[in-house]
């Protein structure tokens, strides 16, 4: 019945092209078939890797009695949350409102112009703790459509009134007292996790952003507190201890059990926060914390390219948390956990010290029900506990991944998306220069040559959210949003720093075109360039979600290339951007992590510090490779642009102009606005230009 999602750039639409249902992908043709029909609409909202969507997609959507009755009665829409964010965000925040929570599937039925009226999650084949069945809701939904008319539309209006008032910016402005960093930081700080690090209880999210902004300042609490987080996350069973990444969030407040998935935007943040953490950890303290987040980072690394990297230089999008058991059973987690049992028989001598290490127990870490067994066939996700033998460690990694990769493996969502692989290349080119790795940089530099050969119509000047490679052919999906011209510009200003300074032009292109999209009239930024047929609201959301707001990712992209570049209209476009957060930031500064990071960034400039101008001139054939280039990466405050480049480079204003490379050495000059230090060639003077020193 599904056949308009057989060729569908999402392979979650795909995934439903033989149910029975009558689905459409979003547009504005089912909206003007469901008033054609006067019927109203069902929208369902998940994504390739949501266990519980092939969870109802199996009970449910495959039924043929509830396809009956949803053709009948209704027009369904099946909906890509990771291409359609802004869709998905609306919907969402209806759900939330209706219900006092969220989650996917997210059920929404609509009018046919698109107002919600209900909304749910899941829903069960059969009635079950308090939810009706999905059949009873659906035919109870039907009627009153029939019989009670016009309730459901005022009830829609009424919704969606009140939607569209919380995106109003306040009448009271906000005061300067108001975003003193040391309050702010106070107020994130009092929402730390002292025992497990992190904020909050469970659920638990990494919370990358925020843990950015920790570090901006030589703030030994903001530091601390940042460096207990990403060591407690990465000895945890959130992170795969055996093939590096995290997976997306803990259920428990511990991080020991994480809902399996492994999403490219959670590995593409923590690489960048685990590579300035490593910045900020004390070397030879006794608690191995750089060791810890260096096998971390290049974990994720390792990850990414074994299994993230697509044919290309794409990289897809996330990997399912099911896949297949022992007995065939598509189960949560199959493929990363243990048992003592399974530690006997591949490790031998090594297994008694291997449970340990990992705290696998006969009775497993995950729920078992009231008895858990006793015989070792109790399931564990794997923990890092102490400090053991690196050796013998990576022996016993190296054997559990053989084992492991024998497994049948979870399923990989391939579609490129492109705010998630721009973060990535953001923080390969980070990483790369940090750790001495110039084949991150060209892992960075292939991801963002497919981007932008890919992604970018040249005709229409628009950038594509996603793609998909499939059948010998590349399907590009919907129109980007707001946050994918910030994200990839944000990764191309990095390219231009470190790789090629071409970049610039995209970056600058993709920004420049981003605020003629997206701008609003109180400086921030909308996610969509206008209401979507069949979208009740134009949202502009500045709080994080699972990526820093688009209103935030482009104040930093706006005010980097605005320092690349020396033009003061971005900068100008910058602090308009910032501008819109301040209320945000007052109430509540740890959901807008990168705000927050740039806000103290910005105070620290108000005192001669922060943020600089750091030029490397150098005249040989790879200058991003000079102990000095490597340097200067290592210690550059947040929001600096940081150039290692032949005199006389063009691209990057004035910033080369007037510079040589003294006694033919590589040479750095450091510069905040109008102020400039004497060059010098040595990477301990250049630590004392760019960090205040007792």
């Amino acid at each position: 019945m599904a056949e308009r999602l057989r060729h569908a750039s999402s392979p979650y639409l795909r995934q439903h092209a033989d149910n029975p249902i009558d689905w459409w992908a979003w547009g504005p043709e089912p909206f003007a078939e469901a008033k054609r029909r006067d019927v109203p609409v069902f929208v369902s909202i998940g994504y390739s890797s949501c266990h519980w969507c092939h969870v109802m997609a199996s009970e449910t959507f495959s039924d043929p009695a509830v396809a009956a009755l949803l053709n009948e009665s209704y027009v369904s829409i099946k909906v890509d949350r990771e291409e359609h964010p802004v869709i998905d965000q609306a919907f969402m925040r209806a759900t939330q409102s209706l219900t006092g929570q969220g989650g996917w599937p997210n059920s929404v039925f609509c009018t046919p112009a698109g107002r919600p009226f209900f909304a749910g999650t899941y829903f069960p084949p059969e009635p079950r703790s308090g939810l009706p069945s999905f059949t009873q809701l659906i035919e109870t939904l039907a009627d009153a459509w029939r019989e009670r008319r016009a309730e459901v539309i005022d009830s829609a209006r009424l919704i969606t009134t009140k939607l569209a008032s919380l995106d109003r910016a306040p009448i009271v402005a906000t005061s300067d007292e108001a975003l003193l960093p040391a309050k702010l930081t106070d107020v994130v700080l009092a929402d730390v996790d002292r025992r497990h690090g992190g904020f909050g209880g469970a659920p638990k999210f990494p919370q990358a952003p925020v843990l950015d902004a920790l570090f901006v300042r030589t703030d030994q609490a903001a530091n601390d507190a940042a460096l207990f987080a990403l060591e407690a996350m990465s000895r945890g069973g959130i992170h795969d201890q055996v093939g590096g990444g995290f997976h997306r969030y803990a259920v428990d407040e511990g991080w020991e059990v994480p809902h399996f998935e492994k999403m490219l935007y959670d590995n593409a943040l923590l690489l960048g926060t685990y590579t300035r953490g490593w910045l900020r950890a004390i070397p030879d303290d006794g608690t191995e914390q750089r060791e810890i987040f260096e096998k971390v980072a290049r974990g994720i690394v390792s990850w990414l390219s074994d299994e993230m990297l697509l044919p290309g230089g794409g990289f897809a999008a996330s990997l399912d948390a099911d896949s297949e058991n022992e007995a065939g059973e598509r189960v949560e987690g199959a493929f990363y956990l243990w048992n003592p049992q399974l530690f006997d028989e591949y490790l031998g001598k090594d297994s008694r010290f291997a449970q340990g290490v990992f705290h696998v127990t006969y009775g497993g870490n995950l729920p078992r029900g009231a008895h858990s067994p006793t015989d070792g066939s109790g399931l564990s996700t794997l923990q890092l506990h102490g400090l053991p033998h690196p050796g013998r460690l990576a022996n016993i990694l190296a054997v559990l991944k053989a084992v492991r990769d024998r497994r049948p493996r979870p399923a990989r969502d391939e579609k490129v998306i492109t705010a998630w692989n721009g973060l990535l290349i953001d923080s390969l080119v980070r990483a790369g220069m940090v750790f001495g790795e110039p084949e991150w940089r060209e892992r960075a530099r292939a991801c963002g040559e497919y981007l932008w050969t890919n992604h970018w119509n040249r005709e229409r000047h628009v950038l594509a959210r996603a793609s998909l490679a499939t059948d010998g052919r590349m399907v590009i999906g919907a129109d980007g949003v707001c946050s994918d011209y910030a994200c990839a510009a944000l990764g191309f200003l990095s390219l231009a720093q470190a790789v090629d300074p071409v970049w610039i032009g995209p970056a600058v292109a993709l920004l420049e075109r981003a605020v003629e999209l997206f701008s609003a009239v109180d400086g921030g930024f909308y996610g969509t360039t206008a209401l979507h047929p069949g979208l009740f609201e134009r949202p502009k959301r500045l709080a994080d979600e699972e990526l820093p707001s688009a209103t935030s990712v482009m104040e930093v992209a706006l005010r980097l290339a605005a320092r690349l570049t020396g033009r003061s209209d971005l900068l100008a476009r910058a602090d308009a951007a910032a501008q819109s957060l301040r209320p945000l930031l007052a109430s509540s500064p740890r959901l807008s992590g990168w705000g927050f990071a740039s806000l103290l960034a910005r105070s620290e400039a108000e005192r001669g510090w922060g943020p600089a101008e750091i030029v490397i001139v150098d005249e040989s054939e790879h200058p991003a490779a000079s102990q000095i280039a490597q340097a200067a990466w290592r210690l550059a405050p947040w929001g600096s642009a940081v150039i290692a480049s032949a005199a006389g480079t063009e691209g990057f204003g004035d910033l080369l102009t007037g510079r040589t490379a003294l006694d033919d050495q590589p040479t750095a000059y450091v510069c905040r606005g109008q102020t400039c230090q004497l060059p010098t060639r040595d990477w301990a003077q250049l630590r004392g230009l760019l960090w205040e020193t007792e």
